[in-house]
């Protein structure tokens, strides 16, 4: 048996769960990071649509976001050399057969931000001119909606933790987990590590590692979503364009340096693997695109998918394993990992060091059973689950 670095808490996934959790750790706590790939964010962070919208997710997602504004509107000195978020804001669009769902829909969204309010078509159109009038039948606007710079948010998290002295080790796939001296003992390329707790942030492979620790997993089902480039209509100036979302999630765009990011809102069922791009998705997405829009598809420049992660109840999975408390979950963000990280980063964190949710994320009317696995544990949610 080849010795351990000896640490607090060794945390698998680099992606943007693992280096928030690092990051936040790391103020109390020695930290050593495990990536299996070459960089960190390689997977589902650095695929991401980058929009930071308080109206998307079901409500405890929704909570949370509104927990991980003031941290992404100001964060900390130092984090990071520019602003993590830009004006962008954000329009859901409906067609005559979806005017009921965008009116349930509007009813939610205002419940939790005030500031959502109904459009007409023709001022949605006057917003983003390619959008056919013969198609839309109702919208509303999220005029607060904003653009992230995620490999901004992902590298402050990572600077951070390694100025706190974390370690941060890539090519450090897990190899085996097992237990010494009553600690989490992990075998990687880079070395074996020895700590008492082990933070689960390994994203699409969550379950894997749970099962490599002798943890019950907790039925993570990864889910493909395709994205693509397209250039940006001849001579139409799209800068200043919001998010475009279809109120069915059947398809959604909006500016992307210069050109327009396009995804047709899939979420095929996907086993644990680097996703990539099916060319029936992207048709799919040119079709929806092209019917909503006066927007022909003419060249991809670029198209490419990622996984987003779920759990049953579609909430984030974050807590101590209910039977095997050292063993902490952080997964099952769905699509939603980024602009969630500040405030679950935070849970993370605070349940590790033996508090409860963090003050801001309660006033925002989250609870824990909301989020820990022990929800995910019995009979009654299974049943629930499936029906």
């Amino acid at each position: 048996m080849s010795a351990a670095e000896e640490t607090d808490v060794i945390i698998i996934g680099g992606g943007i769960a693992g280096a928030g959790a690092a990051f936040e750790i790391s103020r109390s706590a020695k930290v050593v990071l495990l990536e299996r790939e070459s960089h960190c964010g390689y997977h589902t962070t650095g695929r991401s649509a980058a929009s930071f919208t308080e109206n998307y997710g079901n409500g405890v997602i929704r909570r949370i976001v509104l927990a991980s504004r003031a941290f992404m509107m100001g964060p900390p000195t130092g984090f990071s050399d520019y602003p993590l978020l830009s004006k962008r804001g954000m329009i859901t669009v409906a067609r005559d057969d979806q005017l009921d769902l965008l009116a349930r829909d509007l009813e939610a969204a205002q419940a939790l931000v005030p500031s959502i309010v109904a459009m007409t078509p023709a001022e949605a159109i006057a917003r983003v001119p390619v959008l056919r009038a013969d198609y839309l039948a109702g919208a509303y606007i999220e005029p607060h909606s904003m653009d992230i710079d995620v490999n901004g948010l992902h590298q402050g998290y990572l600077r951070g933790a390694r100025t706190r002295g974390a370690r941060i080790l890539t090519n450090a796939g897990v190899k085996a987990i097992g237990r010494q001296d009553g600690q989490w003992r992990v075998e990687t390329p880079a070395g074996t590590f020895l700590a008492p707790t082990l933070v689960n942030a390994a994203g699409a492979w969550g379950d894997e590692i749970a099962v490599m620790a002798g943890v019950r997993p907790i039925g993570l089902q990864p889910k493909r979503r395709t994205a693509f480039n397209i250039p940006a209509p001849a001579g139409v100036d799209i800068t200043d364009w919001p998010l475009v979302n279809d109120v069915g999630a059947e398809f959604y765009f909006k500016p992307d340096a210069g050109q327009l990011f396009v995804s047709p809102a899939d979420a095929t069922p996907s086993v644990p693997m680097d996703a990539y791009a099916e060319d029936m998705d992207v048709a799919s997405g040119a079709e929806r695109l092209e019917k909503a829009t006066t927007i022909e598809v003419q060249r991809v420049s670029r198209s490419w998918a990622g996984l987003r992660t779920f759990v049953a109840d579609g909430s984030p999975v974050v807590g101590p394993d209910d039977a095997v408390p050292d063993f902490i979950w952080l997964v099952g963000q769905g699509g939603y990992g980024i602009k969630t990280s500040p405030a679950l980063s935070r849970v993370c964190a605070s349940l590790i060091g033996g508090g409860g949710l963090p003050d801001d994320v309660a006033r925002q009317g989250v609870e824990l059973s909301d989020l820990t696995p022990q929800r995910l544990r019995g009979a009654g949610f299974q049943k629930a689950s499936a029906s």
